[in-house]
Order: C-alpha cells, then sequence, then structure tokens
C-alpha cells in the first residue's frame, strides 16, 4: 500500500497540518512534512476538514432478504460516500439477524465489499416478536463478535424480556439499543402527534410513546446495572429524561438522526410519503431540545438511521408508504447545517458525536480515534465551504427515498480512507 501524504488539512478543523500516512496507519502529523523521496501520493487539502472516519451505530442493510431496497455492497458504498468507515447493521432482515449464522453471513459480506467495516446488530428476540431472548450469547461468540442488540423497527415493550435482556449483555460488556415506542399507544399511528395531524386528521403518535419507554428502561438499567442505548430519540421530553439519568449516574446513551435535528410535522402537510419516518418528525421545539441535547452531550451521538426503500414502497398514497428515510449521503452535511453553521458544535465536536462515541458504544476496534501518530489510517476530508443541491440520482445507494432532493445543503466529502485505502477520492468511490 503506497504512502499517501494529506497536505494542508485542518486537523478536526484546527490549524492547517499535514498527515502522513504509511500503509494501514497514520505515521505522521506536523507542519511541512515532505513526499520528496517518500514516493508518496499527495492530496492538496487547503481549507478542507480532516475527521476520524465516521461510526455509524444505526445503519439498514436490507441483505439478506430485501436486496431490492440496499446491499452490503450498496450500502457500505453510500456510507463511504458519506465519509463512513464503518457502519452498524441492523437486525430486521429476512431472515432476522437472530442466530450466529446470519450475523456471520452480514459482517463476511462487509469483509468481502472492503468499502467499509460492516458491524452486525444482532436481535434481542426470536424474529423481533418480543416474545423470547435471541441467541445474545452465540452471536457474541461468533466471528461477528456482535456487542450491539436491538429489535430496532419494534420495540421491546416487554419489561421483563427488556430486564433479562439487559442481564444477559452485561456478562459481556454488552449494550441493548432499544426503538421506544410503546406499541399501544401508536396503533394507527401515521405522524406526530399534535396541531398539523389534528388539522390533517391523521391519526397521532403521541411523544408519551417514546417518553415512557425510555424512562422505563433507563431505571431497568439501573437497576440491572446494565447498559441501554437510545435509538432516534425524537422528543423534547425524552430529552429530559435522558438528562435526568445522565444525573444519577445511569449508564444510558441515547443517539439522534440527522433528520429530527433538522425537519419537523409541518412537511407532513405536503402528503409526501419521503416525510414519513419512525419516529416521526416531530415540532419546532423538540427540533431545538434535540439540537441543544447534541450540543451539551446529553444526547451522546449521531446516528443515521438510513433506512432505504425501492421507489414503489414510497411513490404512493400516505397511508401506505413505507416508513423511512436514505440518510449516510447527508447526513455529514445536515449535521454541518444544523450544528457547525448556527455555531452549536465545532468540527472536533462533530468528530466526537459522529465517530468517536459511536465507536465507543459500539466497541468498534481501530475506529473513532485520535488523527494523530500510530493511529489507524480511518480518515475522511470534507470540504466545507462547498454548497449544493442534494441530487438522489447521483447517490450510491440502491434506493432514493430522501427529504433533502433539491435541497440546498453545505459540506461535500472529498475524500475517505478505510486503513489508508481510499475508498473515495474527489467525491468519486474507488
Amino acid at each position: 500500500m503506497s504512502k499517501i501524504l494529506i497536505r494542508g488539512a485542518k486537523v478536526l478543523g484546527g490549524e492547517p497540518q499535514d498527515v502522513l500516512i504509511d500503509g494501514g496507519t497514520i505515521a505522521e502529523v506536523g507542519s511541512g512534512l515532505s513526499a520528496e523521496g517518500e514516493g508518496a501520493e499527495v492530496v492538496e487539502a487547503e481549507g478542507r476538514v480532516l475527521l476520524p472516519g465516521l461510526v455509524d451505530l444505526h445503519t439498514h442493510l436490507r441483505e439478506p432478504g430485501r436486496e431490492d431496497s440496499e446491499t452490503v455492497l450498496t450500502g457500505t458504498r453510500a456510507a463511504a460516500s458519506g465519509g463512513y468507515t464503518t457502519v452498524f447493521a441492523m437486525a430486521n432482515t429476512f431472515p432476522v439477524a437472530d442466530t450466529a449464522g446470519v450475523v456471520e453471513q452480514v459482517w463476511r459480506l462487509g469483509k468481502e465489499h472492503g468499502y467499509c467495516d460492516v458491524q452486525p446488530i444482532g436481535a434481542v428476540t426470536v424474529g423481533l416478536e418480543g416474545k423470547k431472548l435471541a441467541e445474545l450469547g452465540a452471536m457474541h461468540e461468533s466471528a461477528a463478535g456482535v456487542t450491539v442488540f436491538s429489535d430496532d423497527g419494534k420495540c421491546v415493550h416487554d419489561a421483563v424480556i427488556m430486564r433479562r435482556a439487559l442481564e444477559y449483555v452485561k456478562a459481556f460488556g454488552g449494550v441493548v439499543a432499544q426503538h421506544a415506542q410503546e406499541p399501544r399507544l401508536t396503533e394507527g399511528a401515521e405522524m406526530n402527534e399534535g396541531v398539523v395531524s389534528a388539522e390533517l386528521g391523521l391519526g397521532g403518535w403521541p411523544a408519551v410513546a417514546e417518553e415512557s419507554i425510555i424512562a422505563r428502561d433507563v431505571l431497568l438499567a439501573d437497576h440491572v446495572g446494565s447498559r441501554v442505548h437510545i435509538c432516534h430519540l425524537s422528543t423534547a421530553g425524552s430529552v429530559e429524561i435522558v438528562r435526568w439519568a445522565k444525573s444519577r449516574g445511569i449508564a444510558v446513551t441515547a443517539e439522534v438522526t440527522p433528520h429530527h435535528l433538522l425537519l419537523t410535522d409541518e412537511l407532513v402537510r405536503t402528503y409526501n410519503p419521503v416525510y414519513k419516518v419512525n419516529p416521526p418528525l416531530r415540532t419546532e421545539r423538540d427540533v431545538m431540545a434535540l439540537r441543544e441535547a447534541l450540543a451539551d452531550g446529553t444526547i451522546d451521538i449521531v446516528a443515521t438511521d438510513h433506512a432505504p426503500h425501492p421507489h414503489e414502497d414510497k411513490d404512493c398514497e400516505w397511508a401506505a408508504a413505507a416508513m423511512g428515510m436514505v440518510g449516510l449521503e447527508t447526513a455529514l452535511s445536515v449535521v454541518q447545517e444544523t450544528m457547525v453553521d448556527t455555531g452549536l458544535l465545532d468540527w472536533a465536536g462533530v468528530a466526537d458525536r459522529m465517530s468517536v462515541k459511536p465507536a465507543q458504544i459500539g466497541q468498534a476496534t481501530g475506529q473513532g480515534r485520535p488523527v494523530s501518530a500510530g493511529e489507524p489510517a480511518n480518515l475522511t476530508l470534507v470540504d466545507t465551504a462547498y454548497r449544493g443541491l442534494v441530487e438522489p440520482a447521483g447517490f450510491a445507494s440502491r434506493s432514493r427515498n430522501t427529504p433533502y432532493e433539491g435541497r440546498e445543503l453545505p459540506g461535500r466529502v472529498t475524500h475517505t480512507w478505510l486503513r489508508g485505502k481510499a475508498t473515495l477520492v474527489d467525491g468519486k468511490l474507488t
């Protein structure tokens, strides 16, 4: 593997520095590094920001079973395009990733394609049915080394099952990632419950359906002495519960999606199914609370909840449309728009929320590391001065269900390196 000299990049948004990659490792970081006599490829990065490779704790790759929506290959190509070097693949595939065999299949596909590391997430319950614990220990002991378990798409709504899962994963330092949704409170729900749902006559999804599960689960985690992670937190009330739990020393972490940082339920007035998502888009008040919570650390990370769907599942009437949005290729731009350009986070903060902490929560070895000598060369270079329209026709993802089509967003990932190997060069996949 050849040497690469990244010249003049603003490491974590700081002063310009040169970064020399040798093989799969960062060999040197400093000013005025020379490539002469080294035979290094030079990447001129003046004005661009260099970050550790991004880590997504919440991606739907759809394989096996829904390859019409996405595959491990197309999903990891989308990830590399968005600056990601690791994604955690959710378990709601067909068959469900509730056995060692299925998680190993997904893990090996990631190894084979090589655009980013793929770490499977194991199901908490067999078939995502919420009745019987899946083979948590076997999945952890498998080649995939699963440490994160989730029935995402469905809530582990039975308190006894949730308690048992928390007790089980504690033995090997795992974490249960909860899709917080009380199903009895959301029957027939199509959007956020509030003024807009009342005016449109659509079934409402109350904030308390999320908040009640989070409150229960942080208390269970405290009782058991285990770790719980809250998927796609979306309401101001949920923020307050997590903030309270953290003040008590409870081992809870939480994520927010880019779309919940930017979009509100007012968009549902268009009846465009691209805005139909689980949990639903909330109010402006919720959006502002989520941004502030991400800035102050109450919310630990940004996770995309990349949820690809084929055209026919979204280009239909609202009631029949599938829930979900693609997000890997636009996540960093949305975070720049909502958090950096508003002054709520600097680029070091973005690196913390989108690389360092998700890697720590998911125990992704070699990811989310400092940009310094001796560390793995998992890196992302961003042209933060760029602004352009989102054009889904150019996506690497197999699906196009983005809520940002035609919208101008800042920032563009120009290069991604996975252990020193370029997966994206000048905005093009290798």
